[in-house]
């Protein structure tokens, strides 16, 4: 099992914001992808068809921390909470 920090820094892992379009516009990990906390449901498919971990962050953890059950609700397993754009910006350091 991989830590947190390694997942970030692996290239291969997907990154994704899932706050709003306007947060992500202001400020995001370079390479995120944008998919707001409400396309999840929606988009199971999409992560299911990721090859490699996402990671998924918002602004202090808590949207990203339900989008990661709503998709492991829904079998995407490699899937994890990166917490907030702070915290992951300090990973990334």
């Amino acid at each position: 099992m991989s830590s947190i920090k390694e997942l970030v820094k692996n290239p291969s892992t997907v990154l994704v914001d899932v706050r709003s379009p306007w947060e992500y516009e202001m400020e995001h990990i370079p390479g995120a992808k944008n998919i707001p906390l409400e396309e999840i449901m929606y988009k199971v498919e999409e992560f299911k068809s990721f090859k490699s971990p996402v990671v998924l962050y918002c602004r202090s953890g808590a949207r990203s921390g339900m989008a990661v059950s709503i998709l492991k609700q829904n079998g995407v397993a490699d899937v994890y909470n990166g917490g907030g754009l702070g915290e992951m910006q300090f990973l990334l350091n």
